[in-house]
């Protein structure tokens, strides 16, 4: 590995910026975290004495019925940077990662992700690398396809708040862009902006602001070249206390979300969520959720 990816200082991290995939992401977490319409779900995360991690989920769909589960194990070699990671769920399918982070360069890091159904006998793989550092924060993933790999690229530049991001997919067995993002943002100490074009013809954007210790707040605004349906929303969380929060959203769909999280005791958390259509509040078709997170 050439020594020009080797630093001479210490990265600072406040100065690192996200990758493509995280910009937005605090906005983001306002209208997704503390909701599961329509799911009964159940997650155990344990760690054994040996530092293996464990992370059991279930849940069930109150409309179909349909059950489902996963398993993940991980594990982590600290002295040799290496990560090893190992997924099943009941569609039985079964992948493993193993990843090795600031070691043949600081900030940059390799991991092989590999998926096998043994129902099917597929296979299929992909090589991934990141590298970040003061102001850059860049990835590439190249799928293992002998008949043409698809290659995955992103780039995120930042400087004094300011963010800009380019992600693209290039389809070598077309040899044609099948992905085009352009992303550009600001992120202070409690305010985030942030705007995209996907394939310049996918338009959205939003606003986060923490407005204090206890009250985080989200505008999330999209539209598609072409057409005049646009879609809009806002949420808001609120944290009562150490143990308790509430969240809440609407969009301009006239979808109502409310979500209930506390903490009973250390390790046991209980979500409740519901989602109301406000435009057939009478006909029903409401989903409600229910979520014990277990932690040991």
């Amino acid at each position: 590995m050439s020594s020009c990816f080797i630093s001479s200082r210490p990265t600072d991290p406040m100065a690192v910026p996200p990758s493509y995939s995280d910009l937005g992401k605090s906005a983001r977490d306002v209208f997704n975290k503390g909701y599961g319409f329509g799911m009964v779900k159940l997650e155990l995360k344990t760690k054994s004495s040996s530092g293996v991690e464990f992370t059991a989920t279930g849940s069930s769909n109150t409309d179909t019925g349909k059950a489902s589960g996963s398993l993940e194990t991980k594990y982590k070699i600290k002295d040799y940077g290496l990560t090893f990671l190992q997924k099943w769920n009941t569609d039985n399918t079964l992948g493993t990662e193993v990843s090795m982070e600031d070691q043949l360069a600081e900030g940059l890091k390799v991991a092989l992700d590999t998926v096998f159904v043994p129902n099917t006998g597929k296979k299929s793989g992909k090589l991934k690398t990141s590298y970040k550092r003061e102001y850059l924060n860049l990835g590439c993933n190249i799928d293992i396809d002998l008949s043409g790999p698809t290659i995955y690229g992103w780039a995120v530049l930042g400087y004094e708040g300011w963010l800009a991001g380019y992600q693209m997919a290039f389809d070598t067995a077309k040899s044609k862009l099948s992905q085009n993002n352009f992303a550009l943002g600001y992120k202070a100490g409690d305010f985030q902006l942030h705007t995209n074009v996907n394939d310049g013809t996918e338009f959205g954007g939003s606003i986060y602001q923490k407005v204090n210790n206890k009250v985080e707040t989200s505008v999330n605004l999209a539209w598609t070249a072409g057409s005049n349906n646009t879609r809009f929303g806002i949420a808001a969380k609120y944290q009562l206390d150490e143990k308790t929060s509430i969240v809440a959203k609407v969009n301009n769909a006239s979808l109502i979300g409310i979500g209930y999280a506390h903490t009973l005791r250390p390790g046991i958390k209980l979500t409740l969520s519901g989602l109301i259509d406000g435009k057939n509040f009478s006909a029903g078709g409401h989903k409600v959720g229910l979520g014990f997170e277990l932690e040991a």
